[in-house]
């Protein structure tokens, strides 16, 4: 079985999306033919400093020449092309979103980030992408030519059916608190419907962006929500899966998704679900399980939460829909085997 090093910046075990996707696809691996050297990068990507840069291309060059590694796009599109160009390695880039992609970011940063990650990708042999809109986006916009790209989508584990037993209706939201997840269009949009029943919690990490954070503390309180939302901050897994035994409704209105892992999981758990139609979420959510919105806009997601919660049956109908598309879904045996064919096709 031919190793494979997985270089990954920061602590693989961030409960994100893209960590917890890392995590599994290395459990998953050996059983798609490959054994995976977790390979840590510094912490600074995806604006690493000079010693950051440094450390990841001296422990890059360590490795024997034509290596297989498998890096995480975080790093790999943040590397300037003179340091990649120096390896010896057979490459394959895993990009869950390009970097330029995420909201928020000056002009001037954009423009950088979509410099280096076009000018870092065209040097990886493979290049592996989470969802079908990034591999339309980087073929677009990358100049990554469709013949290297290889689409693996995150999997999802068999999930029990929500129960939503509550006699008031529970909303869950998971996600970080950072200002692409949207967090204060959702704050904005609950105030709306204050006049409805409802419980809502914010599951996900308050330590990524202290000014979030504080915006959101300061929005709920602002609306007199503090009884109504509860910031749960993260969970581990049973705890997690049990928040979403209990919900109602999921939603999320992120700015942009490279894929939503945590949709997909809503809908293993038969959980409808309302966000918006950005990004990859119109390909995580199909249109007969939740309600998309546009985004940035809380007089929309408010009126799709108010038509949820107001209509019982049609909630439930959304929820049977749910249900049945979660039973489809990849498990991550499905996204251990097409990373497998990208890391095949690096080989010289």
């Amino acid at each position: 079985m031919p190793d494979v090093f997985f270089a990954i910046p920061g602590d693989l075990e961030t409960l994100t999306g893209g960590y917890a996707y890392a995590r599994r696809l290395m459990q998953a691996l050996p059983a798609a033919g490959w054994f995976p050297h977790h390979l840590p990068l510094p912490a600074g990507f995806p604006n690493p400093s000079d010693a950051d840069i440094a450390a990841t291309r001296n422990t890059l060059l360590a490795l024997p020449p034509e290596t297989p590694v498998l890096m995480d796009g975080l790093a790999f599109g943040a590397l300037p092309r003179a340091v990649i160009e120096e390896f010896d390695l057979s490459l394959t880039a895993l990009v869950h979103h390009p970097l330029a992609d995420e909201t928020g970011l000056p002009p001037a940063d954009v423009a950088r980030f979509k410099d280096s990650e076009r000018a870092a990708l065209a040097l990886a042999q493979s290049v592996v992408a989470t969802s079908l809109h990034t591999v339309e986006t980087l073929a677009r916009d990358y100049n990554v030519a469709r013949g290297r790209l290889y689409l693996a989508l995150p999997g999802t584990d068999a999930a029990p059916r929500a129960h939503n037993a509550g006699p008031i209706p529970k909303l869950l939201t998971v996600a970080t608190l950072t200002h692409r997840k949207a967090h204060d269009v959702l704050i904005d949009a609950l105030a709306r419907i204050s006049d409805l029943a409802w419980t809502g919690d914010l599951v996900g990490s308050l330590d990524r962006d202290a000014a979030v954070t504080a915006n959101i503390r300061s929005l709920i309180a602002k609306h007199g929500l503090q009884e109504r939302v509860t910031l749960r901050g993260e969970m581990k897994d049973a705890a997690l899966a049990k928040i979403y035994a209990g919900a109602d409704v999921f939603v999320l209105p992120s700015r942009h998704e490279g894929y939503g892992m945590v949709f997909a999981e809503a809908l293993a758990h038969g959980i409808p679900v309302v966000a918006c139609a950005t990004g990859a979420v119109t390909e995580t959510v199909p249109t007969n399980t939740g309600i998309l919105v546009p985004p940035e806009d809380p007089t929309a997601l408010a009126a799709a939460l108010r038509k949820m919660l107001s209509n019982q049956a049609y909630r439930r109908h959304l929820s049977e829909a749910a249900w049945v598309h979660g039973q489809t879904l990849p498990r991550w045996t499905n996204t251990a085997a097409q990373v497998a064919e990208a890391l095949w096709a690096s080989l010289p």
